[in-house]
């Protein structure tokens, strides 16, 4: 708990003292997908499209790949690639990311088994291209590499069953931190971005999860002015089994 807390402070403690914050607008639709082909073991699709607030331009695409751990009902290992394209306004283009990770989520149940907590901790290895304008055409300058960690902190609280006892509404409160590790050439501060989401969700038999939230999106970049993205974000969550259970 200290150590959220102490996130939490760094988070706000960063915004407070931001000398300028931009404000945008921005619409976030993602797919996340969980099959499980044994009791331990699965594997992760993930699709997320990050547009403006019009709904005209792409700013990010993320597809993630991995494989999952199931060591028991409240600790899970994975691991995984992404592949990342940004949009760069300065060329009006696009520039690429691969990306290795590895986490571990922790997952807690409590009153009465009907809301959950969950901690999730991931390492991340970016390889970030940077592109440029060379004798008028866009090209790829030159490759990056950065270590980053990401924790969030995401609860799920039950606000009721529907009549036909198969699907219940429930509120999601999350908050995710993303710290930069070490010197690089992608973003040299230390305090890279924050993301709060409130939200509420519809689950269906535990196997598909429709949610609809407001994320604050808070970016602090090495150099220009510090980001404040005020996002629409659409989820659509799948936990399929694919194995016969006995």
């Amino acid at each position: 708990m200290k150590f959220i807390l102490s996130l939490f402070v760094l988070t706000f403690t960063t915004i407070c003292f931001a000398q300028k914050l931009e404000h945008n607008q921005a619409n976030w639709f993602a797919y996340v997908g969980q099959y499980n082909v044994s009791k331990k073991w699965g594997y992760h699709i993930e699709a997320q499209f990050r547009l403006d607030d019009e709904l005209q331009r792409s700013n990010q695409n993320l597809f993630r790949l991995g494989a999952f751990y199931n060591k028991n009902s409240k600790m899970t290992f994975a691991l995984g690639y992404g592949l990342i394209n940004t949009f760069n306004a300065s060329v009006d283009d696009y520039f690429n990311e691969d990306r290795i990770w590895e986490q571990i989520q922790l997952n807690s149940k409590w009153n009465n088994d009907k809301n959950i907590f969950i901690n999730r901790f991931r390492l991340e290895q970016r390889f970030v291209d940077k592109i440029g304008l060379v004798d008028g055409s866009v090209r790829k300058i030159e490759t990056n590499f950065q270590n980053r960690f990401r924790y969030l902190n995401r609860n799920l609280f039950h606000v009721m069953d529907f009549k036909s006892g198969n699907e219940e509404l429930y509120l999601v409160l999350q908050d995710e931190v993303f710290l930069n590790i070490g010197d690089n050439k992608v973003n040299s501060s230390f305090f890279d971005q924050n993301r709060f989401l409130f939200g509420f969700g519809i689950n269906y038999k535990n196997s598909i999860r429709f949610e609809v939230a407001y994320l604050n999106h808070y970016i602090n970049p090495s150099v220009g002015n510090d980001l404040m993205n005020h996002t629409f974000s659409l989820t659509l969550f799948q936990n399929l089994i694919l194995y016969k259970e006995k």
